[in-house]
C-alpha cells in the first residue's frame, strides 16, 4: 500500500464534505462546531495539498468545481465507511443514543409504529424516541422531525426520500350501524349513507368520487381534523369510514363494507434530510422503519 499517495487528513476532508452539504462556510461550520475561518482554512488545506480547486465563488454562493464534484462522491464514501467501522467499534447498535423525532399520522402512531419502535428499542436501548402524532406535514427542514411517515412524495432537492410501498384501505363500519342502517351491497348505495371525515372532507369527496363514488357534503355530517377521534366515532356507530386494512381488519367490532371491492391504494414514503440520514441514529431508526413498513404494508 503506498501510504505517502495520501497528503490530507480527515479533518480537512470533513471540512469539504459538510461544506458541500450545507452549502456555505458558516453552515457548515455551525453543524461541525468550528469558527468559520477555522473551516475555511481546512477546506483551503485540503484543495493545497490535492493541488486543485474545490470551489468557486460566485456571488455569495459558493459552487463546486468540476474536481470538487468528483472529489465529494470518493469523501462521501470515505464517511460512510468510517461511519460503518465506527458502529462496528463500538459494539453494533447497542451505544447509540441520542433523540429521534418520528412525524406520522396519529392512526400510524398509535396502531402501526408501535411494534416497529418496540424493535428499535430492542436494537438500540439507548436511542430516545419521540413520536409527533400529526396529520399536517412537518417541515423536516425547519427541523420539526428527524424522520417522516407520508403519504406524499417531498417535493424538496435536500431531503431523502424512499418509497416503502402501497398500502391498502377501505370502507368500515361498527357492526351496530350496519345493522340499523343496512348493509350496502354496491358502490351506488353509499350514497344513501352518513360518513365520517377526518381531515379536509372536500379533497375526501373529491377523491372518492373519483373513485366511482357518489357522495356529496350532506353525506359528511360528522368529522374530526383527528383520525384517531374519527375512528372512535366509526366504533360509536355515527358512519362509515375510509380505514388502513391494518387497522380495521383487527379491530373485532368493524366491519368491512363491500368486502368485495377493490382495496384503495395509497403510497407510503419513508423521508428524512440528508443531513439527518449520515446520523447513525436516525440512519438506524430510518433502516428499520423502512423493513418494518415494507413488511407490514
Amino acid at each position: 500500500m503506498n501510504w505517502s499517495s495520501v497528503s490530507f487528513d480527515w479533518n480537512q476532508a470533513r471540512a469539504f464534505l459538510a461544506t458541500v452539504e450545507e452549502g456555505s462556510l458558516s453552515a457548515a461550520a455551525r453543524q461541525l462546531g468550528l469558527t468559520q475561518p477555522t473551516l475555511g482554512r481546512q477546506v483551503s488545506a485540503l484543495e493545497e495539498a490535492l493541488d486543485v480547486v474545490l470551489f468557486e465563488r460566485i456571488g455569495k454562493s459558493l459552487v463546486l468545481t468540476p474536481s470538487g464534484i468528483e472529489l465529494s462522491e470518493h469523501v462521501r464514501a470515505m464517511y460512510e465507511a468510517a461511519s460503518r467501522m465506527s458502529l462496528t467499534a463500538s459494539g453494533q447498535s447497542q451505544t447509540i443514543e441520542g433523540k429521534v423525532n418520528i412525524t406520522a399520522s396519529d392512526i400510524m402512531s398509535a396502531y402501526i409504529l408501535p411494534p416497529a419502535l418496540k424493535q428499535l428499542r430492542e436494537t438500540a436501548p439507548l436511542i430516545e424516541i419521540n413520536v409527533v402524532a400529526t396529520n399536517d406535514i412537518r417541515d423536516l427542514q425547519l427541523r420539526e422531525a428527524d424522520i417522516a411517515v407520508r403519504h406524499v412524495r417531498p417535493e424538496q432537492p435536500d431531503l431523502i426520500a424512499k418509497l416503502i410501498g402501497d398500502g391498502a384501505g377501505a370502507f368500515y363500519a361498527s357492526k351496530q350501524y350496519l345493522d340499523k342502517y343496512g348493509r350496502p351491497e354496491t358502490e351506488d348505495d353509499l350514497s344513501d349513507h352518513d360518513f365520517i371525515g377526518f381531515g379536509d372532507n372536500t379533497r375526501m369527496i373529491d377523491a372518492l368520487n373519483q373513485m366511482g363514488l357518489k357522495l356529496s357534503k350532506k353525506n359528511f355530517r360528522v368529522g374530526s381534523a383527528s383520525g384517531l377521534v374519527a375512528w372512535e366515532m366509526a366504533r360509536n356507530g355515527l358512519g362509515i369510514i375510509v380505514m388502513s386494512n391494518n387497522v380495521g381488519d383487527t379491530t373485532h367490532d368493524m366491519e368491512r363494507v363491500l368486502p368485495n371491492r377493490d382495496p384503495m391504494l395509497f403510497p407510503i414514503w419513508l423521508t428524512a434530510h440528508r443531513e439527518l440520514y449520515t446520523s447513525r441514529r436516525i440512519r438506524l431508526t430510518f433502516d428499520l422503519l423502512a423493513d418494518f413498513l415494507s413488511k407490514e404494508m
